[in-house]
């Protein structure tokens, strides 16, 4: 059989058993998209404005609601607006970490209310097999879909070895997990996506410990299915739609290489 790494979205889309990814890959197709944005900004008048402006580029929207200083129901409505408008989905960083019972009340209640909205969120399985549960609990529902932190994108990070193979085993066996936070492809067990954050078109790193890779390499040769990017895109003196489809060019380009000549 194929690796999946591959198979065309399009292809893996109408294979998958999962709607959300179904939709994900069918989006991805249409739009020419392997671009997620990490939208991390701090109120509610630019994370719409940059919604808007990048929307037409990307296939998801990551975000951290949590924060946006001035969040409110409206600026839930007009995320969901703006994902039917651009087609795209949305994907609340959120890392849950905790037991199966509270992580139902954070993803299900509390003031954000993030499974009513977000289609993707995401854990750390250091709590055990429970956070997946509990999660699936709410979401799995209302059609949502979890990601797993199998590796970060930041210089030393824990997330390595058997704790990543654990998240690979226990993806492979829930249902409600529909891929991974990491710099590959995973398994060939099932079609998992991989979104990778910290890519840049040029490899470097920040301050903090943040380092970046480039689409050829997260896509062409590691396999993995979206690039996530941030201030590659919209920071300081930046046109963010330009900057985007830059990267929207550059992360399918990195695509139709992995797939090679037809």
């Amino acid at each position: 059989m194929a690796s999946y790494s591959q198979k065309t979205y399009a292809q893996r889309g109408k294979e998958h058993a999962h709607p959300l990814v179904k939709e994900l890959f069918a989006i991805m197709e249409r739009k020419q998209s392997n671009l997620s944005l990490a939208a991390d900004v701090s109120t509610k008048a630019e994370l719409l404005a940059l919604a808007d402006t990048v929307g037409p580029y990307i296939c998801v929207l990551k975000t951290h609601i949590d924060v946006v200083s001035d969040f409110d129901a409206d600026l839930v409505e007009r995320l969901q607006e703006l994902a039917a408008k651009h087609d795209f989905l949305i994907f609340e960083d959120r890392k849950f970490a905790d037991i199966g019972n509270t992580v139902k009340l954070q993803y299900g209640g509390g003031i954000y209310r993030i499974a009513d909205w977000a289609h993707i969120t995401n854990c750390h399985v250091i709590p055990g097999e429970g956070i997946i549960q509990g999660l699936a609990e709410v979401g799995k529902p209302k059609g949502r879909g979890l990601l797993l932190l199998a590796e970060m994108s930041s210089a030393g990070m824990l997330a390595t070895g058997a704790y990543t193979d654990k998240n690979v085993e226990m993806a492979i066996a829930n249902d409600f997990v529909i891929g991974f936070i990491g710099s590959r492809r995973f398994t060939e067990e099932r079609d998992l996506i991989t979104m990778t954050p910290g890519v840049g078109l040029h490899a470097s790193g920040d301050a903090l410990g943040q380092q970046y890779r480039t689409p050829t390499k997260i896509i062409t040769e590691n396999g993995s299915d979206i690039i996530i990017v941030g201030r590659g895109i919209y920071g300081p003196g930046k046109d963010a739609a330009a900057e985007a489809q830059r990267y929207r060019e550059a992360g399918w380009t990195a695509y139709l290489n992995r797939l090679g000549p037809k």
